[in-house]
C-alpha cells in the first residue's frame, strides 16, 4: 500500500495569490484526512506567528493523518514545529550545486555536517523526520545517494527525493529511484513539479521503481505549474498500475471543490478526474454510446470519485442526450418535437454558444405548445431591411394543412414588419389584436437566446405566448404564432362544446 504525504497546505499555498487563514487550513486538513491522505504537512511553522497558529489547530484536532511540518536544517526551525506540536518535520536540505553554490554558499561537507547537529536534535524531541534532498534531479545522484544513507545513520524514518523544477522524465526517474531505493534502508518518497506536465506520470513511474511514499496536492497546486495531483495520482494509480493508497476515491470530487473555494483558484474545465468536463457529453454519438454502455466513452464511472454524468448540449447534441436531458426534467416529447427541440439547440450551438439550462427550459416549453396547438404554421420568412430601404416582411402561412395564406407588411423596422405580416395574414382568419409585446435575453451575451412574449386578443378573450430564437424576428412571429394558436383552438374547442 502506497502513502500520501499530502502538501496541500504547505507547498500548495505558496501557489501565487493564494493566503489562508489558520480557520481555512484546519477545514481543508479535515477533508484530507477523511479522504485518507497518510500525512499532512500542515505549514511551515518557522513562517509567522498566524501559520504557527494554523499548524497547532491541525495538530491539536486528533486527525488520523500524521502531522508534519516543513523546516530548514535548523535547530530553530525544528524548534518551531515542536511547539506547535507536530508528530514530524520534512526537514529540507538542497543537494544540487546550483543551489549549494547560488543560495546556500556552502559545500557539501557543510551540509553533511549540518545534518550530524540538526536530525538528531529533532530526535531528541521524538520527532518522526523525513529527509528531503532539495533539487535532487539535477544533482550529482551520488552526493543525493551519500545525503539519503547520512540521514538514515542519524535516525532519519525516511527520505525525499525532490524533482523541485520538474526536470524529471519517466525513463529518468525509473532509474534514478530504483537504484536509490537498493541502496537505501529507509522509506523513500518522490516529490515532483509539474514543469513540464509529468509529474503525475513521475511520480506513479517512482512508486513503481520502489518508492514508498508520493508527495501531492488537491488540484495540483504549487509553485509555477503546481505539484502532483492527488486525484490523478490516486485515480491513475488505482485503474492503470493497480497500486493501492488508503484513500476514498468517492472523496476526491467534493475535497477538490472545497480547496478551490477556499484557495480562489478555479479547477481547469477539461482537468482529469475533478474537472466540471471530465464526465460531460456533448457529441451525439459520445452520448448515444454513453447511455447503452458507458465505458464506450469513459474510462472509469463517475460515482467511482464523487461525480455525476452530465449531458451538455450545442452544435455536437444528438437526439440521445436531448432525449436524455428530457426524461430527467420529467418532460415527454414525440419524435417530431424531438426533432424541432435538437434543431434549436444546433441553431444555437452553430453561434458558437453553449446551451443552458434556462435556454433548454424555454426551448422545450415553446416547442411544445407550437406543436401540441398548432393550427397557422409558419412555412416561410422573408425580411428586407437595410439602409435607406423600407423594412419589409413576406410571410406564408400553411392553415390547418389545408390552405396557403400569403401576406407581407412594413414597419418601422425589421420586428415591426414580421409582426405587421403576421397580423395580416391571420385577419384572413380572424380579427386578432397584439396588446402586448416584451422581449428579454435569457443568458447574456450578442447571440443569447432571445425570450420574446406577448399578449394577444380576440372577443374580449386575452392568452399571453412566448418564442425562444437566438433571432428576435423569428422568435418574435413564433411568439405572434403560438398566441394565435391558443386562440384559434380555444374557439374550435368552444365551438365544440
Amino acid at each position: 500500500m502506497a502513502k500520501l504525504f499530502d502538501t496541500t497546505l504547505r507547498d500548495g499555498e505558496q501557489t501565487p495569490g493564494v493566503s489562508l487563514t489558520p480557520k481555512e487550513k484546519l477545514w481543508i486538513a479535515r477533508k484530507v484526512d477523511e479522504l485518507g491522505v497518510d500525512v499532512i504537512e500542515a505549514g511551515s511553522a518557522i513562517t509567522s506567528k498566524g501559520e504557527r497558529e494554523g499548524i497547532r489547530k491541525i495538530a491539536d484536532e486528533g486527525l488520523e493523518a500524521e502531522i508534519c511540518s516543513y523546516t530548514r536544517v535548523l535547530k530553530s526551525d525544528v524548534d518551531a514545529a515542536h511547539e506547535c506540536g507536530v508528530e514530524s518535520i520534512h526537514l529540507v536540505a538542497p543537494v544540487s550545486e546550483l543551489h549549494l553554490k547560488k543560495k546556500l554558499k556552502k559545500n557539501k561537507s557543510e551540509i553533511l555536517d549540518s545534518l550530524d547537529e540538526v536530525i538528531p536534535y529533532a530526535k531528541d524531541y521524538g520527532l518522526n523526520v523525513e529527509l528531503g534532498a532539495e533539487d535532487a534531479s539535477r544533482a550529482d545522484q551520488d552526493f543525493v545517494e551519500k545525503i539519503f544513507n547520512r540521514g538514515a545513520s542519524l535516525g532519519a524514518d525516511r527520505v525525499c527525493y525532490c524533482d523541485t523544477v520538474g526536470v524529471l522524465n519517466p525513463e529518468k526517474t525509473e532509474q534514478n529511484i530504483s537504484k536509490l531505493t537498493e541502496n537505501i534502508d529507509i522509506p523513500l518518497s518522490i516529490h515532483c513539479h509539474d514543469d513540464f506536465g509529468f509529474a503525475v506520470s513521475n511520480s506513479i513511474n517512482a512508486l513503481l521503481s520502489g518508492a514508498e511514499q508520493v508527495h501531492v496536492t488537491v488540484n495540483g497546486l504549487g509553485e509555477r505549474a503546481g505539484n502532483a495531483s492527488l486525484e490523478e495520482v490516486v485515480i491513475s494509480g488505482k485503474e492503470l498500475y493497480d497500486i493501492g493508497f488508503n484513500a476514498n476515491p468517492e472523496l476526491l470530487y467534493e475535497t477538490s471543490r472545497l480547496v478551490s473555494r477556499l484557495t480562489g483558484v478555479s479547477v481547469s474545465e477539461n482537468k482529469a478526474i475533478v474537472g466540471e468536463n471530465a464526465f460531460t457529453h456533448e457529441s451525439g454519438i459520445h452520448a448515444h454510446g454513453v447511455l447503452n454502455d458507458s465505458a464506450t466513452y469513459e474510462p472509469i464511472s463517475p460515482d467511482e470519485v464523487g461525480r455525476e454524468r452530465k449531458f451538455t448540449l450545442g452544435k455536437h447534441t444528438g437526439r440521445a442526450s436531448v432525449k436524455a436531458i428530457l426524461k430527467e426534467m420529467g418532460v415527454e416529447a414525440d419524435d417530431e418535437q424531438l426533432k424541432e427541440i435538437v434543431s434549436r439547440v444546433k441553431e444555437i450551438g452553430d453561434k458558437g454558444k453553449k446551451v443552458t439550462t434556462a435556454d433548454l427550459q424555454t426551448i422545450v416549453e415553446t416547442v411544445l405548445k407550437v406543436k401540441k396547438e398548432a393550427r397557422a404554421k409558419l412555412e416561410e420568412l422573408t425580411v428586407v431591411s437595410g439602409n435607406k430601404v423600407t423594412p419589409t416582411a413576406s410571410i406564408k402561412l400553411d392553415y390547418k394543412d389545408q390552405e396557403e395564406i400569403t401576406q407581407s407588411g412594413t414597419g418601422t423596422g425589421p420586428v415591426d414588419a414580421s409582426i405587421k405580416a403576421v397580423k395580416k395574414a391571420i385577419s384572413e382568419i380572424a380579427e386578432i389584436q397584439l396588446e402586448d409585446y416584451k422581449v428579454e435575453s435569457i443568458t447574456g451575451g450578442t447571440e443569447a437566446l432571445v425570450d420574446v412574449s406577448v399578449k394577444l386578443s380576440r372577443k374580449g378573450k386575452i392568452v399571453s405566448a412566448r418564442g425562444a430564437r437566438t433571432d428576435i424576428i423569428m422568435a418574435s412571429v413564433e411568439a405572434m404564432l403560438e398566441g394565435v394558436n391558443k386562440l384559434l383552438m380555444e374557439e374550435e374547442n368552444n365551438e365544440g362544446s
